[in-house]
């Protein structure tokens, strides 16, 4: 029997001739990835896990009535409105700002941080999922360069919205940074 990569199975297989009885091996080698079972947070905030079996599932089965999953999503600890922050389609933090969230990270008595960027609905999809990407790992280097553990960076575009993106009003507060704050 020789070691592959994958699962070697070995069976042993008792086979009758002519009153004889033999014994035969039968090597087959199954090639497949390793399990290692786990937990992780998408960036749509939906658990999932995997067992060493390589069953895989939704960390809560509860599902809406279209049939997509319940996900979490926690309280934010901390809301900053992206014109605040960035300049317009930039990504990039003015130094007050940088100073600001400096702050906030050093103040905050948690243990971890997920931050999430959000965008209005003015440019495509595409656009404002990569923008508010870049916006929200912005904000995680801050965090990560005063030595707070950033958990997760999440984003969304414009796909949460908290207002109507129908008002100049409403596509303000959609463009914004959430964090929230872990133990």
């Amino acid at each position: 029997m020789r070691k592959m990569a994958g699962i070697t199975l070995v069976a042993l297989v008792s086979v009758s001739m002519l009153g004889q009885d033999l014994a035969a091996q039968e090597i087959r080698t199954i090639v497949g990835e390793r399990y290692v079972p786990t937990i992780w947070v998408d960036p749509d905030g939906c658990e999932h896990w995997v067992m060493d079996d390589g069953a895989e599932g939704y960390g809560d089965n509860r599902l809406r009535r279209d049939g997509t999953p319940v996900c979490r999503s926690g309280p934010a600890c901390a809301v900053f409105e992206s014109d605040q922050m960035f300049a317009t389609d930039q990504w990039r933090l003015s130094q007050g700002s940088r100073a600001r969230l400096a702050d906030f990270f050093r103040q905050t008595n948690a243990s971890s941080f997920v931050i999430s960027g959000h965008t209005d609905s003015v440019a495509s999809d595409a656009y404002n999922m990569a923008l508010s990407q870049r916006r929200a790992n912005s904000v995680a280097e801050v965090a990560r360069q005063v030595g707070a553990r950033v958990q997760e960076v999440r984003w969304y575009g414009e796909r949460n919205p908290v207002a109507d993106n129908a008002t100049a009003a409403g596509r303000q507060k959609n463009r914004r940074v959430e964090i929230e704050c872990i133990g």
